[in-house]
């Protein structure tokens, strides 16, 4: 026995003897043909060029890649030195196939498989309609059903639009990094079709504490504008700059990086541009710029042929020649329960902000003069932001707000058969639908007003208006959502009507307890959190999205895909890799 643990133990400082470099694109990944894209190899320690040994399916890689590699001697974060470092900016591979890259250098080595895939000759679709209900889960779907048409003896009473969509798929959503994931990694996998790490966006997240300089891969918009003559559109109810809209066109490690952000759509330039964010288009010496330079993209803008729009009235006005660009809100713009409803948030400072609805039927009008066609991305930006603080009847209301989107997009295919949509979500929450809370019940005790099972019945949501929303959301008897994970906070059994819940805030430990706003709201109970104290709200899931789609090309969503693949089906709808002369 001695001698077999002898042996073992060999055996393993035998096998970590070999250190394992790191090669960008990482292992399987899905190159579109043709797509420019950043090709590195990370040592860990520090080599000579004449030590690095590179070949692809087996030759040398200068006669398979045509690029030399430019040699980095030593990569530094602050006086460390993390290694040598080989790298070809902007390679190209026009021929589809396997290709497997093998790297040494000394004791080092990796070997890699990449597929690069073609798609079809012919493109199957003129126009795009690409949805995507940030954060959206089940939940989110079957609440907005609910409370939007309603329930009559277990069968609802209509349907959403995204209902009755034909192509469905379960989708993927984890990072390169980590299973669980956020919008930056998971928007640019759908818009590259490379798999990334939590918080980059268009970039494999190299090393180097250089943001901007990580290996690129080229996004769906660039390869349209390399390859089309198409519009491209991009509406949000965020920031412009943020992780979604930005995976569009953007490239780098920090999705923070918004006033890079904005330098990066405007080099792309979408013919239309419709959110929130215009705090970093604005040179620093005006008053509410998060820049920290003097250039005005406002003016760029505008300079380049782009109407200007910054609110609903002159969104209203702006048609011309396909080039809007729509700033609503210098940050995120308000959601539907505050801006059409309460008014509250921020409705006073920006209170004649357009909804997605508004926002996107103005960008049809725009990219649809286009005759080559158009890529539209919308997103519903705050399903997520409104689930994060467990704010529940907000959420739920920007999914209807999302479903009526997905409804225009029905619309417009009605009298443009080439047009594939696509609705999905780009990560899941944790929350589920329990049942109903009753105020009706009798007691004080609101946790004693939830009903389960049969006593939970059907909420009593109206929408006698017709909008598609009920007409309150504070009725007597309502869906009681939870969630699986969050801070410390008090849960109140009621719609939040003084504005978005805070459910956390900061000790003098800097650590987040509940917020004590909320402790003595008749009834409140306190939720003991399961996150760590420095978590103010709750966290993205690691379940599957739903994906629906029609139109041609939908065919190719089916059974499970990860985000990544979602992009082959976007680029063999439009042709992006077949073999052009």
């Amino acid at each position: 026995m001695r001698k077999l643990v002898l042996a073992l133990i060999s055996a393993t400082i035998l096998a970590g003897a070999a250190q394992a470099a790191t090669v960008y694109p990482l292992d399987r990944a899905t190159i579109l043909a043709g797509s420019p894209f950043d090709f590195k190899v990370e040592f860990k320690s520090v080599i000579k060029p004449e030590d690095v040994k590179i070949t692809v399916n087996g030759q040398d890689y200068k006669a398979v890649l045509g690029k030399d590699v430019q040699f980095v001697a030593e990569e530094k974060n602050k006086d460390k030195v993390l290694g040598s470092a080989v790298l070809i900016r902007g390679l190209t591979i026009p021929k589809a196939g396997d290709y497997k890259v093998e790297v040494s250098a000394g004791s080092e080595s990796k070997s890699v498989t990449w597929n690069v895939f073609a798609t079809g000759a012919t493109p199957k679709a003129k126009n795009i309609i690409f949805l995507l209900g940030d954060g959206m889960s089940v939940a989110h779907r079957t609440a907005a059903r609910i409370m939007s048409k309603g329930m009559t003896e277990g069968k609802a009473n209509g349907r959403l639009n995204m209902d009755d969509l034909d192509h469905m798929a379960f989708i993927g959503t984890s990072a390169t990094d980590a299973v669980a994931t956020d919008s930056a990694n998971t928007m640019s996998a759908y818009m590259t079709g490379h798999k990334t790490a939590v918080n980059a966006i268009g970039v494999y997240a190299d090393r180097t504490p250089d943001s901007l300089d990580d290996p690129k891969v080229e996004t769906f918009a660039e390869a349209i504008r390399r390859q089309t003559k198409k519009s491209v559109g991009i509406v949000t109810g965020a920031e412009v700059e943020d992780a979604t809209p930005a995976a569009v066109v953007s490239h780098t490690r920090k999705r923070a990086d918004k006033a890079e952000i904005v330098e990066m759509l405007y080099a792309v330039k979408p013919d239309v541009l419709l959110g929130g964010g215009s705090a970093y288009f604005l040179p620093q010496s005006t008053a509410g710029s998060k820049r920290k330079d003097d250039k005005d993209y406002i003016k760029l803008f505008k300079e380049a042929g782009y109407r200007l729009a910054t609110d609903k009235n002159e969104l209203n006005a702006a048609s011309g020649d396909g080039k809007l660009l729509g700033l609503f809100h210098t940050g995120n713009m308000d959601v539907t329960l505050d801006r059409d409803f309460l008014k509250k948030g921020t409705v006073d400072k920006f209170p004649n902000q357009p909804g997605l609805v508004a926002m996107m039927k103005a960008a049809l009008g725009e990219v649809s003069k286009n005759p080559e066609g158009f890529f539209l991305m919308v997103e519903g930006a705050s399903i997520d932001k409104m689930s994060h603080p467990l704010d529940w009847d907000r959420a739920v209301f920007e999914t209807i707000e999302f479903d009526q989107a997905i409804g225009v997009a029905r619309e417009f295919a009605k009298t443009h058969p080439d047009t594939l949509i696509v609705a999905t979500a780009d990560h899941t929450h944790g929350v589920s639908i329990i049942g109903t809370v009753d105020d009706d019940k009798p007691g004080t005790e609101m946790r004693e007003k939830v009903g389960t099972y049969a006593e939970a019945g059907f909420p009593n949501y109206e929408d006698k208006d017709g909008d598609g929303f009920p007409d309150r959301i504070d009725v007597s008897r309502r869906l009681f959502l939870g969630a699986t994970n969050g801070p410390d906070h008090y849960e109140t059994f009621r719609p939040k009507l003084d504005g978005p819940f805070v459910p956390a805030v900061q000790n003098e430990k800097k650590e987040y307890v509940a917020n004590e706003a909320y402790k003595d709201v008749p009834g409140a109970v306190f939720v003991q959190g399961n996150l760590p104290r420095s978590a103010d709200s709750g966290v993205h899931a690691v379940d599957d999205v739903v994906l629906q789609s029609t139109g041609p090309g939908s065919e190719g969503f089916k059974g499970y895909l990860e985000e990544s693949d979602v992009y082959k089906v976007l680029a063999d709808t439009f042709a992006l890799g077949a073999d052009k002369p």
